[in-house]
């Protein structure tokens, strides 16, 4: 409930409407939201009802931009979503975890493809952890599922 401004904000009175702005323009929230009629100031349903997947997303990103923590967990950005917004959240999410702690549970491998370090859990045990390339060179689990998702 409320607007996309104080969704973002979560009732941070310190934030400006132009740093509001920012942080959206930054995750490419900016976009839809300058499509909406009341612009930020567009009323927010209950669980954002009124929003798509996608722009939910990106109002989340923008949120986590507006506090800035140290470490950022997310589950599963990238799922539910049409492919035009998967681009948008994949940069927005570039954006985010560069010189963050980040921990993310990931399906979609796109989605972590430019992690420092990605661990491969199968049946609750780590099978194999290294970077995107360092995995796909190794020929195992993850080169499977790679090869599974984009052939």
């Amino acid at each position: 409930s409320g607007n996309i401004s104080e969704n973002i904000a979560l009732n941070n009175t310190d934030m400006s409407e132009d740093e509001i702005r920012q942080v959206a323009k930054y995750v490419n929230a900016d976009k839809f939201i300058s499509q909406l009629p009341h612009r930020y100031n567009e009323p927010v349903m209950e669980r954002g009802a009124t929003l798509s997947t996608g722009q939910r997303q990106l109002i989340a990103f923008a949120r986590v931009l507006a506090y800035n923590p140290s470490i950022f967990i997310l589950d599963e950005a990238t799922s539910n979503i049409d492919t035009e917004t998967e681009l948008l959240i994949q940069d927005a999410l570039e954006k985010i975890i560069k010189d963050r702690t980040s921990i993310i549970i990931a399906h979609r491998l796109s989605t972590i493809q430019h992690a420092d370090r990605i661990i491969v859990l199968h049946k609750g045990k780590i099978v194999e952890e290294g970077s995107h390339f360092d995995l796909l060179d190794k020929k195992g689990l993850y080169y499977d599922l790679y090869r599974l998702q984009y052939t």
